[in-house]
Order: C-alpha cells, then sequence, then structure tokens
C-alpha cells in the first residue's frame, strides 16, 4: 500500500463524518420555537419588519417564531442579549441600522459588534429622504446647501439623538456639501417630524419609510432621497448622489445570530427566509414601507455592516461628534 494511502483514507473518512454532522445539524434544526429579538418597542418599522416575518417562517421551519421586543439603552440591551446567547439558531436579533450607528459611536459596549455576531441575511434596506416643511423656500438639494452656505450654523436639523443615523447622515451631508447646519437631538422618533412640521425644525433626513405615508399626503416635502438611484416609491424626486456623487445613506432589517452558530443553522434559515421574502404579498408589503427586498447571503450581509460601521466611524472622527 503506498504510504500516503491510509492517511489520506483517513481524511476522506473525517470529511464525510463532518458533512454527515452538518447535515444533521441542519435536519434537526430547528428543535423548539425560534425568538426574534428585537431590541425596541414594538412598533416601529424594524419591528414591523419581523412581525411580517415571523409567522411565514414558523410554517416553513414547522416551529413557532416569537418576535420578542426587549428595547432600552438605544437597542443595546436585546442585542447585547443575543451576542451572549446559546449559539444554536434558536435566538436571533432582528436589528436595524441602528446597531451600525451604535457600533461606530458607543463607548464600551457589552458586545462587539463586528466579532460577536454571524448575520443571517440583510432582509429589507430603505433609503433615506431629505424633507423640508411644504412651504420651505428650499426646493432641492442645490437650494439646500446654497442656503447653508449662505447662513453657517443658522439652519437647525433635527434626529432622534447625537450618534443616531439621523444625526450621521446629515453630518456625512455636511461633510460632503461643505456646510454646517445646527443639530437638535430627540429622543423619540416621532418629535423631529413633528418639529419640522410645526417651522421649528429646517431640514430632517429621516427614513423615507418614517415619512413616506407624510410625503404621499402633502404634508411635508421630500426634496431628495438618499440610495444611490432614485427610489421607486418617489420616482420623482431625484437622488441626493446627482448632485453630490458618493452620497449613499440607507437603513436597513437584518436578522443575526450568536457568532458561534453552526454553518449548517445559519444556511438553512438563510434559506428559509429569503423563501419569505418571494412570497409576493410580502414583497409587496416591504414596498408599501417604502422599501427594498434583499437576498444577502451571510457573506454579503456581515461585509455590509462592517462597512457601515467603518464609514460611520470615518464621519464620527471627521466631524468631531462626541459620543457616549
Amino acid at each position: 500500500m503506498h504510504k500516503f494511502t491510509r492517511p489520506l483514507a483517513g481524511i476522506a473518512l473525517l470529511l464525510a463524518a463532518c458533512s454527515a454532522q452538518a447535515a444533521a445539524t441542519e435536519t434537526n434544526f430547528p428543535t423548539r420555537p425560534v425568538r426574534f429579538v428585537s431590541p425596541f418597542a414594538a412598533g416601529g418599522n424594524t419591528d414591523m419588519v419581523g412581525r411580517a416575518i415571523a409567522p411565514r417562517l414558523a410554517e416553513r421551519i414547522g416551529q413557532n417564531v416569537i418576535v420578542e421586543n426587549r428595547p432600552g439603552a438605544g437597542g443595546i440591551i436585546g442585542t447585547a442579549s443575543i451576542a451572549k446567547g446559546t449559539p444554536d439558531g434558536h435566538s436571533l436579533l432582528f436589528a436595524s441600522g441602528a446597531f451600525t450607528s451604535v457600533g461606530a459611536t458607543a463607548k464600551n459596549l457589552p458586545y462587539d459588534p463586528l466579532q460577536d455576531f454571524s448575520w443571517i441575511s440583510i432582509v429589507i434596506t430603505y433609503p433615506f429622504a431629505v424633507v423640508v416643511k411644504n412651504d420651505s423656500p428650499v426646493r432641492s438639494i442645490p437650494d439646500l446647501i446654497d442656503l447653508a452656505k449662505r447662513n453657517p450654523g443658522k439652519l437647525n436639523y433635527a434626529s432622534v439623538g447625537v450618534g443616531s443615523v439621523f444625526h450621521l447622515a446629515t453630518e456625512l451631508f455636511g461633510a460632503m456639501s461643505g456646510t454646517e447646519m445646527t443639530h437638535v437631538p430627540f429622543k423619540g422618533s416621532a418629535e423631529p417630524l413633528n418639529e419640522l412640521i410645526a417651522g421649528r425644525m429646517d431640514v430632517i433626513f429621516t427614513t423615507l419609510t418614517g415619512v413616506y405615508g407624510q410625503v404621499k399626503a402633502g404634508r411635508v416635502r421630500a426634496i431628495a432621497v438618499a440610495s444611490k438611484e432614485r427610489s421607486p416609491q418617489l420616482p420623482d424626486v431625484p437622488a441626493v448622489a446627482e448632485t453630490l456623487p458618493g452620497y449613499e445613506v440607507t437603513s436597513f432589517a437584518g436578522i443575526a445570530a450568536p457568532r458561534a452558530t453552526p454553518a449548517p443553522v445559519i444556511a438553512k434559515l438563510n434559506r428559509e427566509i429569503h423563501a419569505v421574502l418571494k412570497q409576493p404579498d410580502i414583497n409587496r408589503r416591504f414596498g408599501e414601507l417604502g422599501g427594498t427586498v434583499q437576498f444577502t447571503t451571510p457573506d454579503e450581509a456581515n461585509r455590509h455592516v462592517s462597512g457601515e460601521i467603518a464609514k460611520w466611524k470615518r464621519i464620527v472622527a471627521q466631524r468631531k461628534i462626541e459620543v457616549q
């Protein structure tokens, strides 16, 4: 017998055993209900997306899928509970774009946003929109840049808090356009829009999902969207990138597991979640929310999240934003 035959046979047996174990892991999963932990209060955009997916996923995997809201500390409490959870696929994080802004700005997090999670898929993305009130003299991005440059620091913009994507999106705009506006942070998600309508704010950068209904009802005016190209929901509204090439801000909802979750479980969840996203009524519902369904691989989802964190870290440093 050739001297390499026996070792090679042993390797082949080991690979076969690993393959069989992986298949068994996927076949046996799930063995009990699956939890989507949403780190924010019920009723928000990400929560609605999770609750739309959950019952359809349950039908496919043969176990209940429960959405559990664990709000607190800007999403950190719920997120940390998954980072430290059992890595078996039964407890998952249903995250929003806040995961990346918190990952870029918060100090002393009880988890590592880049190392403690395995992303299963991004399921929806939705662009930000630049919104003014209806009687504003600002009707375009060039108008906004011109007015801000003629009145440095005098235009007010609202956000849901220091270090939020809403805050960072506006600072990215300032960095790329050479403008300075005054940040007015709020704690709730409704206040920025209400303050804009009341005339106490000049502009807000916010998710299209959050203002789509108000724009369609004619209560506020979207002067631009922040996706690379125009949004199918507002095809007549230009993209910021048409004036500032390279400007792009989108939020997302995505699903992640603790880092050590077995690859076969990640693969099965990715496949079954994508099957849900392909259902016409789910696709239509996400469009009504102002979003676009995504079918990312786990690697693509991981790269998207790490890229967003890196982008926001650069803006924090460039704009000298004081973070907590």
